[in-house]
């Protein structure tokens, strides 16, 4: 007979795990799992059920900013059909040149601004808030005015810092966050002065960060969706935890009003700045002195650099720190005080934010290798005081070469005056530039000049012709030429056609 199959029991079931280690190894695991899904959940930050309590700790630090200036002649509004990207900025800086001149008058805007230091009487506020202006009054969240004493400004970051004098009044104080700390999607609130509304409080997310939208030198803005509107310039962008992460500064708006598009300067970059202009009035950056433009894929292919990274070096001002430090035209620096320059506009926001007179470490990509120099940081303030932030342009260009779809030329009096070259240009001037050729894919045009082909000068067609028949016979895809032209200095990677 068949005997029926054996039920194991709860203590054969015990004694089976007990001796097994796969079993254990799994409960352990799922253990760790549970624990780990815990922990991300908690520190995870949900929306959050009310902003109430929130704005009602940092209404009182948020003030409105009202200037007065005298206008002796009013240029009028922005004609219809500008597209007025950045609306806070377009307005306050001459309005229609076409429109009918009126009478001086005295003029009044509305900004918003920030106490970061109570027991001083410190607020901040955007630079284009308060430029320009004759009478600058900052009024409370209680409706206290107070006038305003402008301690410095700084237009490249489009930060003000402002003093108020105290007296019977106690103000609060919000303190700055770390803007790198933000990600995308993080919620963070605004509050300003919209349209004239003061005390607003609007909510939204991190929509981007690092964006330029050529406002300056330094752009690194973080994007919002939280509304912003004309009159938030200058308020605050705070995280969940009440710091504040960034300054409003512009919107992108068609309308004149918000389209959920809005931008502030990140906290750390601000913090730099505010320091500088509290102890001295202005700001004092880094000074590298070197002129500077992108690394594209063919450039670094020529320059064989891989992956494409850092800027390409395409002048250095005379007797600068980069100088000095025995960099050279034609170098790509691709760290700079112990920073990776992951891309050409990094890099003056590294050097920027470096101390003055700092002796600092960097690295060049040179002739195919790493080249490590030692630079002493310069102060911009200072160079652009004495004119030494402009590297010296040398103008230049000349022969014929269908492999480029160039006819250049030497350099005589003749082509001098013809294109209006100094003196002291040096270079082969381009002649003439085929319209479906390879060099006119580049926009190089008549006029220019050939200061380098492959990192060596050149000073007539035969030697660029040389240099041409050398890099096709060994197989290269594209030239490498240093071009002089209305803009200044350039590299350019110019396919080869046999």
């Amino acid at each position: 007979m068949n005997k029926p199959p054996r039920r194991h029991s709860q203590q054969t079931h015990a004694k089976t795990a007990a001796f097994n280690p796969t079993y254990w190894v799994i409960s352990v695991l799922s253990v760790l799992g549970l624990l780990i899904a815990f922990a991300s959940q908690s520190h995870a930050r949900g929306a959050p059920e009310s902003f109430a309590d929130l704005a009602e700790k940092l209404l009182p630090a948020v003030v409105n900013i009202s200037t007065t200036q005298k206008i002796e002649a009013h240029q009028g509004q922005l004609p219809e059909g500008v597209p007025d990207l950045f609306r806070d900025f377009f307005e306050r800086r001459g309005g229609n040149p076409q429109a009918p001149q009126q009478r001086p008058r005295n003029a009044t805007s509305l900004g918003s601004g920030f106490v970061i230091d109570a027991s001083k009487g410190l607020i901040v506020t955007n630079n284009h808030v308060i430029e320009g202006a004759d009478k600058i009054k900052v009024i409370l969240q209680d409706n206290t005015t107070l006038n305003a004493e402008l301690l410095g400004r700084d237009p490249k970051s489009d930060v003000a810092l402002l003093k108020v004098e105290l007296k019977d009044v106690k103000l609060t104080e919000v303190k700055f966050g770390d803007s790198d700390k933000m990600r995308v999607g993080d919620w963070v609130v605004a509050i300003g002065n919209p349209f004239g509304l003061g005390g607003s409080v609007t909510a939204g997310i991190v929509s981007a960060r690092g964006r330029n939208i050529h406002a300056g030198p330094y752009d690194d803005f973080i994007q919002t969706d939280a509304s912003i509107n004309k009159g938030n310039s200058g308020g605050p962008l705070f995280d969940l935890d009440g710091n504040v992460i960034g300054i409003n500064t512009a919107i992108y708006s068609p309308s004149g009003g918000s389209v959920g598009i809005g931008f502030s300067v990140p906290s750390n970059i601000a913090k730099t700045v505010l320091a500088d202009l509290e102890k001295f009035g202005h700001t004092r950056r880094g000074w590298l002195g070197v002129r500077i433009q992108t690394v594209s894929d063919e450039i670094a292919e020529n320059l064989g650099l891989n992956p494409a990274r850092g800027a390409l070096v395409t002048s250095v001002a005379e007797n600068g720190p980069a100088a000095k430090a025995g960099v050279k035209k034609g170098d790509v620096v691709i760290s700079f005080n112990d920073k990776d320059v992951s891309e050409m506009r990094k890099l003056p926001r590294i050097v920027a934010e470096t101390e003055v007179n700092k002796d600092v470490n960097m690295q060049v990509w040179r002739k195919g290798k790493v080249k490590k120099l030692k630079v002493k940081v310069g102060e911009l303030e200072v160079a652009e005081k004495n004119g030494s932030t402009q590297a010296p342009v040398v103008t230049k260009t000349s022969a014929t070469l269908k492999e480029l779809g160039l006819s250049l030329g030497s350099l005589n009096n003749q082509t001098r005056e013809k294109y209006k070259l100094p003196e002291e240009a040096k270079g082969v001037i381009i002649l003439k530039v085929e319209a479906d050729g390879p060099a006119a894919e580049k926009g190089l045009r008549a006029g220019e000049l050939i200061v380098e082909v492959g990192q060596k000068e050149v000073t007539n067609p035969n030697e660029i012709k040389k240099a041409v028949k050398k890099a096709i016979k060994e197989d290269q895809k594209s030239l490498l030429l240093l071009i002089d032209g209305e803009e200044g200095l350039r590299f350019v990677a110019v396919k080869l056609t046999k």
